[in-house]
């Protein structure tokens, strides 16, 4: 789905001369009735970045986005997209949002699709242009109802690029696409990016912002709860994990280990989260006979679940942590 009416014929010109901000919030709130959804957000975004937008159900993310686009008034606060009200901007076909739902009809062909989309524009990319662009070039003479979930998602990132906007908003781009295809949207999305483009992503699949978002912001209860690269983010969930092989192990015993946060216990594999890896790893070789030790730096999703979950205190620390 093609958020866009016009086309301002502004180009992806690297090194054309200072541009304003692509996304300038400043201090937004957004109400429904006594539920305050956002919380006095703060958030710059600068032409070209591919920014992973992240949080859990009922985080914000969704309407943040909308004020974003436009299609909600902040209940307080300011927000421009390139220097201008957000609707300016989308008039001028700047904005684009890819959406996970909707937005198609099943009874045309693809070609057909993207050809009624592009009738909305004043200027448009050629549609054979984009199909190629989106991988579904062959799929041109398929009806939509007839392509299966990931192709009908690519079809709306086609859509979406037919204004060649300057800033994309995915929601959950790549849901349904395989694992070649998420590699090779991704792949075009940076492309892009390389040009100037700005992309807002939100997905669940945290790999995705692990590996291809060039900054990663948490949102929890309407609030940013962590803002910048995917290995700043991780290192704000402190300690590590130590996998080790250890049969027959005991969980109870193995939580009583100095040092020791959580443990998980997978058939003869175990897992200890501790702020001291060494102690445990130590006690581990020295005190148990377990075997094929390995300590790593906790992950993305590991540094969601601190940042976000309800059993934190907002600042990434969970409840009665002193960290």
């Amino acid at each position: 789905m093609a958020v866009a009416n016009a086309h301002s014929g502004r180009g992806l010109v690297p090194g054309a001369g200072a541009q304003p901000l692509a996304i300038e919030l400043s201090g937004v709130h957004k109400s429904f009735g006594p539920v305050e959804a956002v919380k006095g957000i703060n958030l710059n975004v600068a032409s070209g970045e591919i920014v992973a937008f992240l949080g859990p159900n009922g985080a914000g993310k969704t309407s943040t986005i909308d004020v974003i686009l436009g299609l909600s008034a902040p209940t307080s606060g300011a927000v421009s997209v390139f220097g201008m009200h957000p609707r300016q901007a989308i008039t001028r076909g700047l904005v684009s949002a890819v959406m996970q739902t909707g937005g198609l009809l099943k009874d045309l062909t693809v070609a057909e699709t993207a050809s009624y989309t592009a009738s909305l524009f004043t200027h448009t990319r050629p549609v054979k242009e984009v199909l190629e662009r989106a991988g579904i070039a062959a799929l041109a003479d398929r009806r939509v109802g007839k392509c299966s979930g990931g192709e009908q998602q690519r079809l709306r990132f086609a859509m979406a690029l037919l204004s060649d906007p300057e800033l994309l908003i995915l929601d959950e781009p790549t849901t349904g696409m395989d694992v070649e295809g998420r590699r090779s949207f991704w792949a075009a999305i940076q492309q892009d990016a390389e040009l100037g483009r700005t992309v807002l992503f939100a997905t669940h699949y945290l790999d995705e912002a692990d590996e291809y978002a060039g900054r990663v912001i948490l949102l929890r209860h309407g609030q940013i709860v962590a803002d910048g690269t995917a290995a700043q983010v991780k290192a704000l969930a402190a300690g590590r994990t130590v996998r080790a092989t250890l049969a027959g192990a005991d969980a109870v015993a193995l939580r009583a280990i100095p040092g020791a946060d959580s443990v998980e216990v997978r058939g003869d594999t175990v897992l200890i989260h501790s702020g001291d890896s060494d102690a445990v790893a130590r006690y581990l070789l020295t005190s148990t006979p377990a075997r094929d030790l390995e300590v790593t730096a906790r992950g993305l999703e590991d540094a969601f679940i601190a940042l976000t979950s309800d059993d934190t205190d907002g600042s990434g620390n969970y409840a009665g942590d002193p960290r």
